[in-house]
């Protein structure tokens, strides 16, 4: 009963979608897409922000390939329309909004490009390029926002080069825009939806933009015009993806490949696991592989099957989730690992990998927690695909970040899903301490990354939870369909640690929710800094500005709600989760909206001024 009232539900929102679409729906994706808390799929709710057009796409040939290999190019069309509410062809693109300069594209300016900012991963922009002051931030005021049309997620990390801002959407597109205006260069649309941050950089005499999708394939794209330079497959397992930011260095990029099977074993008979995670070198100029290193050594066999015969496969996972740090004085490059899919569990996952950037060739591994063999079919009831040690599914799923004490030392700051920071060694691996922020879990701890200024490690607590309510759906004990939402008096925190001893300097109180739908105080997205100031954006959708000395919040924007757009589209913000704000030549840039794990769905980009 409870099923059929939530699919007439939604049905009811689907005008004019073919009856056969709540069928299809029921039989091939309702038991992902109503467990999101327990898989990364989307809730149908934010579903209904896509176009039909790109769903099509998502089952024909973006991450959902597999799922739709089992149905018709009718069926297909049929699912779409019931899940977005909206025909074929029905699909408003925006109008207005594009550059009048069309000047050749240059790098010089005050930049943040890729990820991190830099090849440290620090998060931390200079005063200098930052371009901002402390009491400057306070009196910080949006200047214009971008919408991402047709999708439910701002999940893209800005990169802003030369004046302009690159910027990847889940609708596949790459956008290229005016940095001050948002006005919009050019678009490139690639094979599959597209997280990663973009990295910019000269080759062959040539600015170009290179980032990964999620179908495991990498590109360079001419930075001034968006041509397609060249594209390659860098993984061939079939659920194999880039989530991490590639990095850039003397002509070889480095990119890591994230093993995409976490939810794939929710069908019993799906035989799990053979993906592991890996880094690989490539030549920037022609894609070519120069080395490919897997994180996982021993290459995945038969183990033995499940009570269904279905058989077992391992070892598997230790993905990487984050952009490669590179260490420059040493030449290493350093990464940080997932947890296994199957056992036998393995010495590299929840770990922090060094290799040789001329070889690939593994320095040192230092692992975190033992025996974290995890994946979705652990929170069904009949949990048959899932690994007798059950998790603790305790990810790495931020970037290390390097850093030099004024003593001398190199330390990598560590961030993990169990809420503990840690700091290694740089040149050992030795763990030289660690301090814990928050419980952990599943969605707990430590999420997207933390900040640091080369004193103190600027940490952000995640600890999402739900609570029954009205909101969103996920399976009970028994599978059965039950309502939930996100517990808003759960999780959040800001933390500064000083980097040499682990020790607490300050820390900032968790938000307070109060009647706010939708709410959770968690903050999950990565942690940006400049100096004096602490930028940290919240489930709950306000970006906020805490001061570095004492965690004080000096600066408060509440992103969750309508605005009109550059582009001429409508769009909302959402919850904040996934990548930080990008600080640069005066101005920040929010990505808000992130319809996963019951946060509000969202799909626009935010730039403040004064």
């Amino acid at each position: 009963m409870r099923t059929i009232a939530f699919l007439s539900l939604i049905a009811s929102a689907a005008f004019a979608a073919d009856p056969d679409g709540a069928a299809l729906y029921k039989q091939h994706c309702a038991i992902c897409h109503e467990n999101s808390g327990a898989t990364r799929a989307p809730a149908p709710a934010a579903l209904r922000l896509m176009s039909p057009e790109n769903v099509v796409k998502a089952l024909e040939s973006g991450v959902m390939k597999d799922q739709g290999a089992a149905l018709s190019a009718g069926d297909k069309e049929n699912v779409a329309e019931f899940l977005t509410g909206k025909m074929i062809g029905a699909q408003q693109a925006a109008t207005v909004g594009m550059c009048s300069d069309v000047n050749a594209f240059s790098p010089t300016g005050k930049n943040w490009n890729g990820w991190g900012a830099d090849l440290a991963n620090t998060r931390f922009q200079p005063a200098e390029t930052a371009g901002l002051t402390a009491d400057q931030v306070s009196k910080l005021k949006l200047k214009w926002v971008f919408a991402f049309p047709n999708t439910f997620l701002a999940n893209g990390s800005p990169t802003v080069v030369g004046g302009r801002i690159f910027v990847a959407s889940a609708n596949r597109k790459i956008y290229s825009l005016d940095a001050k205006s948002g006005c919009q260069y050019w678009a490139f649309e690639a094979e599959a939806g597209v997280r990663t941050a973009i990295t910019v950089a000269q080759v062959d005499h040539r600015q170009v933009a290179m980032f990964g999708d999620q179908r495991a394939t990498a590109y360079s794209v001419d930075a001034s015009t968006g041509e397609l330079i060249w594209k390659i497959k860098v993984d061939d397992h079939p659920r194999s993806k880039i989530v991490g930011a590639p990095a850039y260095l003397n002509g070889k990029l480095y990119v890591p490949i994230t093993a995409g099977e976490e939810t794939s074993p929710i069908n019993p008979k799906y035989e799990c696991c053979t993906g592991r995670g890996a880094l690989a070198a490539l030549d920037a100029a022609t894609g070519k592989t120069i080395w490919k290193s897997f994180t996982v050594t021993e290459t995945p066999h038969p183990t033995g099957e499940t009570k269904s015969g279905t058989r077992t496969w391992g070892p598997s996972g230790a993905s990487i989730w984050s952009a490669p740090t590179i260490d420059t004085e040493r030449k290493i490059i350093y990464v940080a690992t997932g947890d296994n899919f199957s056992e036998p569990a393995t010495k590299t996952s929840d770990a922090v990998i060094a290799y040789s950037m001329e070889t690939g060739k593994m320095l040192w591994a230092t692992q975190f927690t033992e025996n974290d063999a995890y994946n979705s079919a652990c929170h069904l009831a009949s949990r048959e695909n899932c690994p007798p040690t059950d998790g603790p599914d305790f990810d790495l799923g931020a970037s290390p970040i390097l850093v030099k004490l004024a003593n001398g030392k190199r330390v990598l700051l560590v961030s993990q899903k169990s809420g503990v920071a840690h700091g290694l060694d740089a040149d050992s691996g030795k763990v030289m301490w660690e301090h814990r922020v928050g419980r952990g879990g599943t969605l707990g701890g430590i999420q997207w990354g933390s900040a640091s200024d080369g004193k103190n490690m600027y940490v952000a607590n995640s600890d999402i939870s739900w609570t029954k309510g009205e909101k969103e759906f996920s399976r009970d004990a028994r599978g059965n369909l039950e309502r939930r939402t996100v517990d808003p008096k759960t999780g959040g925190g800001l933390f500064a640690i000083d980097a040499a001893t682990g020790k607490r300097v300050w820390a900032a109180a968790p938000a307070v929710c109060g009647e706010q739908p939708m709410c959770s105080p968690a903050q999950s997205a990565a942690v940006t800094a400049i100096p004096g100031v602490i930028f940290s954006g919240g489930v709950d959708g306000h970006m906020r500005a805490y001061s570095s000395r004492d965690g004080k919040v000096i600066w408060d924007f509440d992103t969750a709600r309508e605005f009109e757009t550059v582009n001429g589209l409508k769009a909302s913000g959402g919850a904040i989760d996934g990548p930080g704000p990008t600080v640069a030549g005066g101005m920040v840039y929010v990505p808000s909206g992130y319809g996963i794990w019951g946060g509000k769905a969202g799909n626009v980009l935010l730039a403040f001024g004064e």
